[in-house]
C-alpha cells in the first residue's frame, strides 16, 4: 500500500492528503496553522524559481525536436491558425461561464481577504507589451519578464531549426538541458504534498470555512466552462461545417475522455487520438498524424478554460476587478504560455503560476488548487485533446477530403 501511494503518477494521491491533514490542522490547531505557512511560502517561491528554466526548455525542446514542416506548409498554416482562434474561442466562452457563476464572490468569510501588492486592474496591454522590449538581456531573464523570456526562446529555436545539422551540438545540449530542468522541477513537485498542507491549514485558520464554498465553486466553474467549450467550440464547428455525425462524435469524445481522465495526459492519449480519429471519424491519415501530435503541444483549449476561471477566480477572491482590456491581454499571453505547457504531474501549477505572476496577481490561492489539481486536469485534458479531434476534422474537410460518415 505505501509503496503504491508513493509511485511518482500517484503524486495527485500524496497531495489529496497532505490537503485532508491541512484541513484538520486549519479547523483544530489555527494558531499552528498560521505559524507554519512559511513552509507553504517557500513551496511557492521554488515553483517561482523554476518558471522562466521550465518554460524555456519547454518551449525550445518543443520546437527544436518538431518534424520538418516544409512538406506540409499549407496544412501546417491552417492548423497552426485554428488551433490559436480555438483557443481564443475558448477564452471568450470560459470567460462568459465565469462571469455568470462568479466563483470568487457571494462566499462568507471570517476574515475577509486582502492583497496589498499591484492591483491587476492597473495592469493594461500597454504594460504587458512594454515587458517585451527588456533594457538588456538579463532583462529577458527576470522573474518580471516571463512573457518575452518566451518569445526570445521562440524565435531563439526557429533559428536553431532554419540552421539545420549547423545547430546540431546546440539541439543536444538544449535536449540534455531539458532533461535536467524536469528532473529538479519533478523533485520540487514532490514536496507538493508538504506544501499544500502548509498552505490549506492557514487558509482554513484564516479564513474559516468560506475556503471550502469557493474551492467548490471555482472546480465548478471550470467543469461548466470546459462543457460550454466543448459544445460552442467543438461540436457546432464539427456539425455544420465538416458534416459530421454527432452521435458518432459523441462515441468517439468518449472513449478519448475515457484516456484522458484516467491518465491526464494528452501525449499518453495520442496513439488513442489517432486511432479514433482515423477509424471511427475516418479522418485522413495523413493530416492526422500531423494535426494531433501538433495539437499535443500547442491546442490547449483546456488551458484557456483553466487560465480564466483561475484569473476571475483569484480576482473575486481578493476583490479586484480586472478591466476587459486585461482580460483580452490574458487571453493572448496565455495562449503563449501553453505552448510551454511541461509534460509532468502537475505541470499545470506551474503555468498558473507564471500566468498569475505576470498579471500581478497573489500567488497564495495556488496551494489550495493544487490540491484538487487532479479533478481539474481531468477535464483540462480532456478538452485539450477533444479539441485536436475537432480541430483535425475541420482541417480535414478544409483539405477536401470525404470524411467516413
Amino acid at each position: 500500500m505505501n509503496s503504491w501511494v508513493f509511485k511518482k503518477e500517484n503524486l495527485f494521491i500524496r497531495i489529496a492528503i497532505g490537503f485532508a491533514i491541512g484541513i484538520l490542522l486549519g479547523l483544530f490547531a489555527p494558531q499552528f496553522s498560521v505559524s507554519i505557512k512559511i513552509v507553504g511560502d517557500i513551496y511557492l517561491r521554488l515553483i517561482k524559481f523554476m518558471v522562466l528554466p521550465v518554460l524555456i526548455c519547454a518551449v525550445m525542446s518543443g520546437i527544436i525536436n518538431s518534424a520538418n514542416l516544409s512538406s506540409l506548409r499549407r496544412v501546417a498554416l491552417k492548423t497552426v491558425v485554428l488551433y490559436f482562434v480555438m483557443f481564443l474561442a475558448s477564452f471568450a466562452v470560459s470567460l462568459g461561464v465565469a462571469l455568470a457563476v462568479r466563483p470568487g464572490r457571494s462566499i462568507v468569510f471570517e476574515n475577509r481577504p486582502v492583497f496589498d501588492g499591484e492591483a491587476a486592474g492597473n495592469i493594461g496591454a500597454a504594460d504587458v507589451f512594454r515587458q517585451l522590449f527588456p533594457s538588456s538581456l538579463a532583462d529577458i531573464f527576470s522573474s518580471k519578464n516571463i512573457l518575452v523570456a518566451v518569445i526570445f526562446a521562440i524565435l531563439l529555436s526557429v533559428i536553431i531549426v532554419r540552421m539545420g545539422d549547423r545547430a546540431e551540438p546546440v539541439k543536444e545540449f538544449i535536449n540534455r538541458l531539458s532533461n535536467i530542468v524536469f528532473r529538479v522541477l519533478s523533485i520540487i513537485m514532490e514536496t507538493s504534498p508538504i506544501g499544500v498542507m502548509s498552505l490549506m491549514a492557514f487558509s482554513i485558520a484564516e479564513y474559516g470555512s468560506g475556503m471550502f464554498m469557493a474551492i467548490g465553486k471555482y472546480i465548478l466553474c471550470c467543469w461548466l466552462a470546459c462543457i460550454a467549450v466543448f459544445i460552442i467550440v467543438f461540436l457546432l464547428p464539427v456539425r455544420l461545417y465538416a458534416k459530421t455525425d454527432l452521435k458518432t462524435f459523441l462515441r468517439a469524445c468518449g472513449r478519448i475522455a475515457l484516456m484522458t481522465m484516467s491518465t491526464t495526459s494528452s501525449a499518453a492519449t495520442l496513439p488513442t487520438t489517432l486511432r479514433v480519429s482515423v477509424e471511427d471519424l475516418g479522418a485522413p491519415e495523413d493530416i492526422s498524424s500531423f494535426t494531433l501530435p501538433l495539437g499535443c503541444t500547442i491546442n490547449m483549449c483546456g488551458g484557456a478554460c483553466s487560465f480564466c476561471c483561475l484569473a476571475l477566480f483569484v480576482s473575486d477572491f481578493y476583490s479586484l476587478e480586472l478591466p476587459f482590456s486585461t482580460l483580452a491581454m490574458m487571453a493572448v499571453v496565455a495562449a503563449l504560455l501553453n505552448m510551454a505547457a511541461p509534460g509532468i504531474p502537475g505541470g499545470g501549477i506551474v503555468l498558473m503560476t507564471s500566468f498569475l505572476t505576470i498579471f500581478g496577481l497573489p500567488l497564495d490561492l495556488i496551494g489550495p488548487v493544487a490540491a484538487f489539481y487532479r479533478l481539474l486536469d481531468m477535464a483540462f485534458t480532456t478538452i485539450n485533446v477533444e479539441g485536436d479531434v475537432a480541430a483535425n476534422l475541420i482541417i480535414a474537410k478544409s483539405e477536401s477530403n470525404v470524411l467516413k460518415s
